[in-house]
């Protein structure tokens, strides 16, 4: 079941209110649900019972699922239900609410993947996704398990006080409007805000041929505010986001407040900046947003599947040294309303917190149950999927870099002449062997151990495992990012969070436009 209603064209908020006062784009996700199916089935379980899913027809696909002889099956049931709406020029021109309903099956043997997916919850349906993720195997039946335990132990990482299917869309408009307006105010050279906000309420469950099933039910949001500036007929444009696993009492009114000041700052500050100098030099990598270097460069390369296939550069690096001693990197589920985080993986995994890199050694990857069963160690919670149209593979969570011994004003004045990078925005990477080209939006120069001009559109390059080589100090100031971060893999995107304290690498090449002073080395 795919449901879509959409707007275009630039509407005001007395249209907008008339346009969602009734149908669907007004229904709340119970609502939806009860238009999907009238009533539930009996015998069923948990989030899913409203839509038929019971023991017998999990129990009866994947008898189909190992009907060839595959070492294991799991079963993936999806909902979600995602609203947007995009506040600009003083009107919502695009509003629209998508409903997802699946199911995929997935058979393994080896370590080869059959998979299948449907939309249709019927039995007749789900038994031909499951013969067809069976063509994998080639063998005599397994026997599928005909009674289950239901795993009512998940930590509640994602707490919500209401549901963004109790809120409607009528409710969410007042804010979008006082961030537009409180933007304009906040410097007479923004010409124009655009404001974006989304949320999702859905649930996934878990079934797999060890008997065990999961469910979670995950909520999800997003704001971004973008304004563009003008100054003696320079035109500037930045932004700025929050995101988090939450509902609307996540939108304190400090974070509010952040969103309007982060917002017009990134973008004003663009006018008084300069060219940054090109070649190598000493960067300082800001706490928070700047984690996205050590998740992409470096993050991946951990991932299990990589590594498995002898494609990642870490691939025979476990329990040896690739960072200084007082580098910890983790992946963890545990932040509590994070972007990234997970109670529970996309098998059914306990998803808690992995210890990459201790005291500068390489430990251990990014493992889903393929990869696990590869190198014999336990699953560690990473096994992720986009939807229920996707198999599983090893992905992030939340990524970040452990506190170190220094502290950021130390690290800044022990720089004679660099670069300090305070927001990231993207770049590229090849995962094999960690080479990357990243954007920073803005930055500022360092100079004789302070920060003294912001320079913009900068380019670092260079490759992930040598940069981590060469972190030589670390801060005591954790930032876990709160933007809304994505992250894509062959063809997959999952929410993920990241970040990192304030960090020196010794050398790094800058792409800028002005040369490099002669006083370059720190």
């Amino acid at each position: 079941m795919a449901q879509r209603v959409s707007g275009r064209g630039g509407f005001g908020r007395r249209r907008f209110l008339e346009l969602t006062g009734g149908g669907l784009a007004a229904l709340s996700a119970s609502e939806l649900l009860l238009v999907a199916r009238a009533e539930a089935r009996t015998g069923g379980i948990g989030y899913f019972a409203r839509f038929g899913v019971t023991e017998k027809l999990i129990a009866d696909t994947l008898a189909v699922a190992l009907s060839r002889g595959g070492d294991t099956a799991d079963v993936f049931f999806q909902h979600r239900i995602a609203n947007n709406l995009v506040l600009e020029d003083g009107a919502v021109n695009r509003a629209f609410t998508q409903v997802e309903l699946g199911v995929g099956v997935r058979v393994v043997k080896g370590d080869q993947t059959g998979y299948g997916f449907t939309e249709d919850l019927s039995p007749a349906a789900l038994k031909e996704c499951a013969r067809t993720a069976a063509t994998i195997a080639d063998g005599a039946a397994r026997k599928a398990p005909t009674r289950f335990h239901v795993d009512a132990k998940l930590p509640d990482r994602y707490p919500v006080k209401t549901a963004w299917d109790a809120v409607r869309p009528a409710q969410k408009l007042p804010m979008l409007e006082d961030l537009e307006k409180r933007t304009f105010a906040g410097d007479p050279r923004v010409k124009k805000v655009t404001v974006s906000f989304g949320d999702e309420a859905g649930a996934v469950l878990i079934a797999d041929s060890a008997g065990r099933i999961a469910e979670d039910v995950q909520p999800m949001t997003r704001t971004v505010v973008s304004c563009i500036a003008e100054q003696d007929g320079k035109r500037e444009q930045g932004y700025y986001n929050v995101a988090a696993r939450s509902g609307p009492e996540f939108y304190t009114k400090e974070r509010l407040d952040r969103l309007v000041s982060e917002a017009v700052r990134r973008t004003t500050i663009l006018f008084e900046a300069v060219p940054a100098p090109a070649g190598e030099m000493p960067v300082v990598l800001a706490a928070g947003s700047s984690g996205i270097l050590l998740h992409e460069a470096i993050g991946h390369g951990m991932e299990a599947d990589f590594n498995r296939k002898g494609t990642s550069i870490y691939s025979d690096k476990i329990n040896k040294p690739i960072a200084a001693p007082f580098v910890n990197i983790v992946d963890d589920a545990t932040v509590p309303g994070a972007r990234g985080a997970i109670n529970v993986d996309d098998e059914g995994n306990a998803a808690g917190t992995t210890r990459l890199v201790e005291n500068g050694v390489l430990t251990t990857y990014l493992h889903d149950a393929i990869s696990a069963r590869h190198y014999g160690v336990a699953p560690t919670g990473n096994g992720r999927r986009e939807s229920y149209q996707y198999a599983p593979m090893p992905r992030m969570r939340a990524t970040y870099m452990l506190p170190g011994p220094h502290a950021k004003e130390e690290i800044i004045q022990s720089v004679k002449s660099g670069l300090y990078c305070d927001n990231f925005t993207n770049g590229q990477v090849r995962i094999g062997s960690g080479d990357f080209t990243f954007y920073v939006k803005n930055g500022w120069l360092i100079e004789d151990g302070k920060l003294t001009r912001p320079v913009k559109d900068i380019n670092v390059i260079g490759n992930g495992p040598k940069v981590l080589e060469k972190v030589d100090m670390v801060s005591n100031d954790l930032v876990i990012d709160e933007g809304g971060w994505t992250c894509g893999k062959d063809g997959q995107s999952v929410p993920v969070s990241q970040g990192i304290p304030t960090v020196r690498v010794s050398s790094i090449t800058v792409g800028g436009q002005a040369k490099k002073p002669a006083s370059g080395k720190a």
